[in-house]
């Protein structure tokens, strides 16, 4: 439950425990993680913070601009005042934040329905506005005297990753800006409505909208790229399709191909090329995943599965590893590599400083892999060093979750009734 202070200052009420799944689902929770346990110089403290947090120790929070704060018990009951700031932004970044906002509808109307998509962030980046902290950015202060961060004040940066799941604006105000002053701020220059998502508003009277003409807003800008690729033409002919041809096949890899274009085009205007996370090209097998995942009919899926010798089992659970992480996870999925030198130091040794010694589970590996011992979950790692989280399911492992730095958090992800989303 969120209360609102005034305009500059939200409470919200201590959440339960967060027994058996990962802190922050959103990909902006976990950026907000990584630069604590980023920066953090002590990693038991920050694994303190994730055990006091994931118990329920930390009480309200108060959200102002530059500013967290809460009380957070140890297990000895003893209370700490922990706060954790974050440089506000200046207002000449609010300034072209607001104009960058309005150049392109898609952001408004996702921040209304508490969603910050990555070009969003991208775009502020590029106009020289930070919105997510990065290394050093959480500068800490608690009553228990530790000069850096300690379990009190990691266990409130792992409540607010809660938050932040749930409303992205919470980041807005510790960067300065409460949400009603900034919708306003959008709002006078015709960018939103105060309060209210587009989706929701009422219509207005056509005749009244005429009427009116010359007070109202002027009307957006025609729709942009961002408004998807658009709908391919009709193969539905009087011609029948020569011999071998497929119209169903060749209508998906048309969709598909028009998908990729809008896509690269839209990368480009951005000035952005970016390219796969893995930095790899797809085989043609993983070509194949691509394709189903874009949901071909019947016919197609069983077409992608044959020529790609995957069942149709085997095909479901590669599409789910796609869509959590593209050539990544399909690779963590379906290809076992050996760790060694550098890569498994520090595999092991997140493992160690991942859990208290009486919390640590029993863990086989093979491979790039641990197993629970006696239980269906898995810890799988990639080539960069993030864990993976997978559960055993009718006798085959299955993805449940995108990577993350921490094994600890990836195998609570794991446990039964919990699915992170990519």
């Amino acid at each position: 439950m969120t209360r609102y202070d005034d305009d500059t200052e939200r409470t919200f009420t201590a959440l339960p425990p967060s027994h058996g799944r990962g802190f922050a689902q959103t990909w902006w929770g976990l950026a907000w993680l990584k630069a604590l346990e980023d920066a953090a110089m002590d990693a038991a403290q920050v694994k303190s913070g994730r055990r006091l947090a994931r118990a329920g120790a930390v009480g309200a929070v108060s959200v102002r601009p530059g500013r967290i704060t809460a009380v957070v018990q140890d297990r000895d009951r003893t209370a700490h005042r922990a706060d954790v700031l974050l440089e506000q932004l200046s207002e000449a970044q609010w300034d072209r934040f607001v104009d960058m906002a309005i150049e392109r509808s898609g952001h408004v109307a996702a921040l209304l329905d508490r969603d910050m998509p990555p070009h969003l962030v991208e775009d502020a980046a590029t106009a020289g506005i930070d919105l997510l902290p990065g290394m050093g950015d959480l500068e800490p202060e608690c009553d228990c005297g530790a000069w850096d961060h300690c379990g009190h004040t990691a266990a409130l940066c792992y409540q607010v990753a809660r938050l932040l799941d749930q409303d992205p604006f919470i980041l807005l105000l510790m960067r300065g800006r409460a949400e009603g002053t900034l919708l306003e701020a959008l709002q006078a220059q015709g960018g939103a409505p105060a309060r209210e998502s587009a989706s929701r508003r009422e219509g207005v009277d056509a005749d009244e909208a005429y009427a009116a003409a010359d007070v109202l807003p002027p009307l957006p800008a025609p729709p942009g790229l961002e408004d998807g690729p658009g709908v391919p033409p009709s193969l539905d002919t009087e011609t029948a399709p020569p011999y071998g041809v497929d119209p169903s096949a060749v209508a998906h890899l048309a969709s598909s191909a028009a998908a990729d274009a809008h896509r690269l085009l839209a990368e480009a205007l951005r000035g952005g090329h970016e390219q796969q996370a893995s930095g790899r090209e797809a085989t043609a097998s993983q070509d194949a995943v691509r394709l189903a995942a874009g949901e071909p009919g019947p016919e197609v899926l069983r077409r992608l599965g044959e020529g790609s010798g995957r069942t149709p089992e085997a095909l479901t659970v590669a599409v789910d590893a796609w869509r959590l992480g593209g050539v990544t996870g399909l690779s963590v999925l379906e290809e076992e590599w050996a760790p060694r030198g550098e890569a498994l130091a520090r595999a092991r040794a997140a493992l160690e400083s991942a859990w208290e010694a009486d919390e640590r589970p029993s863990l086989r590996a093979r491979a790039n892999r641990w197993t629970v011992v006696g239980e269906p979950r898995q810890l799988r790692l990639d080539h960069e060093g993030r864990w993976w989280p997978y559960r055993k399911e009718r006798g085959r492992w299955v993805p449940v979750g995108g990577p993350v730095q921490d094994p600890a958090t990836a195998l609570a992800s794991a446990a039964p009734g919990t699915v992170d989303q990519p």
